[in-house]
């Protein structure tokens, strides 16, 4: 028997139905298209597969169950990654679900020492500190962060900003847990799981209309930037064709040219690698005159991703990074970030430092083999009517990082800008994904958020997470609107990993307690 009819048996068995059924709640609750909100789901997605846990006595039961719940999670919510690159999407979603596996191996063995409550009561600990320590290293894309799957649920998620998307999935693990219990426990301890569902349910919704109430009857206004987004809706594989970049150029100076005309911004800002080139390269210079020439004219600085090539001397090959810089009239020195958290794979291939023959391993979207690596997550400063006004550059990707995003912030950003290129996903619901993760760092950090965009989703947030003014994606336009400033720092932007370092060290304990114990088959 092949290995595909082998894996066609065990779907249809009917020990894997609550896998199965696992996996489709999973994967639904997670941040869509905008008129489908079904995030309420992921408080109980997980109850199916727990309960068909509470019987499993071998590894290998347990791994076939964990991952066909993990690989069609992984599906429904990252199928879209396969428009760019079907191998990087295949790639993408077999990694993600033997990754997402290993915390219900601890589960088990939990389980297997302790007992089966003792492993539900672990569970959240262990979950929370396996994501976190996940995203620690290159490999990781901690896109499905279960937290992330309530990114659009505003009303319950502004706590974000004390334990930030971490509490989020603990809170999600516990409310799973909790559910689990009610249907299994006896009736003293199903009423105990329900009264604290319901206290679990108040609080946070308490806290979220706190705030709101809060800033609405005390003015808290720090300023506003007045900033205008350029949309050019670029084929994104097209522009990287050298005989385009006239064309391209063409059409970002006459839409903004039409925009400063008619709102006069204090910042510009073009998403990500929109000057497909390395225009401080001798060979430009021409072009970068004509840009500096042009932003004299407009009078106001520009914040644009484009490529920076640096070479090394002594005849060495230079590196591409993908690159943001902020170029400001009459100042010919630019400043420039190089960004730091590449796709795996897609923009750079993970330990490539280590091993340089993983290089070949590349599904590269932009004919560049692999990009460098950036070093310093750096601030940009600019000059306004507030004065000197600290901004955030995160590029693309990186918004996924939380605590990458509060070193930002710490550094005296007063808002947040991202430039990024989502137009290789068509018009599947990964942009909108990844509009929705962007909102849960509004929250974390207080700041609002300038997220520009190639093809859209082109979008202004403000420090709840809200939706101030965006435009239509796929479709040429600009967007100009009035950004809050902000300066106060959340208990998490300070804290970043306070609860998942909490929750390593916890589960380590659990760990050890459940290792001495003598193992138990009791409920």
């Amino acid at each position: 028997m092949t290995l595909v009819s082998r894996i066609i048996n065990q779907l249809s068995n009917a020990r894997y139905r609550a896998s199965l059924f696992s996996g489709v709640l999973l994967g639904v609750s997670f941040p869509s298209y905008p008129y489908v909100c079904l995030e309420l789901i992921a408080w109980v997605a997980l109850v199916p597969l727990l309960i068909s846990l509470r019987t499993v006595e071998t590894a290998g039961e347990l791994f076939r169950r964990a991952f066909i719940t993990m690989l069609l999670f992984c599906l429904i919510s990252l199928w879209w990654v396969s428009l760019a690159t079907l191998p990087g999407g295949i790639l993408t979603v077999l990694a993600q679900a033997c990754f997402m596996t290993l915390p219900l191996f601890a589960f088990y063995l939990i389980k297997k020492k302790a007992g089966y409550l003792f492993a539900l009561f672990s569970l959240p600990f262990i979950w929370v500190a396996w994501e976190w320590s996940y995203m620690q290293q290159e490999l990781s894309l901690g896109w499905l962060t279960f937290g992330n799957s309530q990114a659009n649920l505003n009303v319950m998620i502004q706590y974000a900003d004390i334990t930030g998307v971490w509490g989020i999935s603990f809170w999600l693990l516990w409310f799973n847990v909790l559910a689990v219990l009610v249907l299994i426990g006896s009736r003293r301890e199903a009423l105990r799981s329900l009264l604290i569902m319901v206290v679990m349910v108040f609080f946070p919704l308490l806290y979220s209309m706190l705030l709101f109430y809060s800033d609405g009857a005390v003015s808290k206004a720090e300023g506003q930037l007045r900033v205008t987004l350029v949309q050019p809706n670029i084929d994104p594989h097209g522009k990287w064709l050298h005989n385009k970049s006239v064309d391209i150029m063409e059409r970002y100076y006459r839409m903004t040219e039409r925009a400063v005309r008619e709102n006069r911004p204090e910042l510009l800002i073009w998403p990500e690698t929109a000057i497909p080139f390395s225009i401080f390269d001798s060979d430009y210079f021409l072009d970068l005159q004509f840009l500096q020439r042009s932003l004299r004219q407009w009078q106001a600085p520009l914040l644009t991703g484009f490529v920076d090539v640096v070479y090394k001397g002594g005849g060495m090959p230079g590196e591409a990074y993908n690159a943001s810089m902020l170029l400001e009239p009459g100042n010919s020195v630019p400043r420039i970030y190089h960004k730091m958290h590449l796709v795996p794979f897609a923009e750079r291939v993970p330990y490539v430092d280590y091993f340089p023959w993983l290089g070949n391993a590349t599904f590269s979207l932009s004919g560049i083999r692999g990009w460098g690596k950036g070093g310093d997550a750096s601030v940009m400063e600019l000059s306004s009517s507030h004065g000197k006004v600290v901004i955030a550059n995160i590029i693309c990707y990186e918004s996924i990082f939380p605590a990458f995003v509060t070193e930002f912030v710490r550094k005296g950003a007063r808002m947040l800008t991202l430039v990024t290129n989502d137009g290789w996903y068509a018009t599947s619901y990964g942009p909108y994904q990844h509009l929705a993760i962007g909102r849960l760092r509004c929250i974390e950090n207080r700041r609002a958020m300038a997220r520009c965009a190639n093809t859209g989703l082109t979008v202004v947030l403000d420090k709840f997470g809200r939706t101030i003014a965006e435009i239509p994606w796929w479709e040429e336009q600009t967007l100009t609107a009035e950004v809050p400033l902000e300066s106060t720092l959340t208990f998490y932007t300070c804290n970043p990993d306070l609860l998942p370092k909490a929750a390593v060290l916890i589960s380590a304990l659990l760990l050890l307690v459940a290792l001495l114990r003598r193992g138990s088959k009791a409920l």
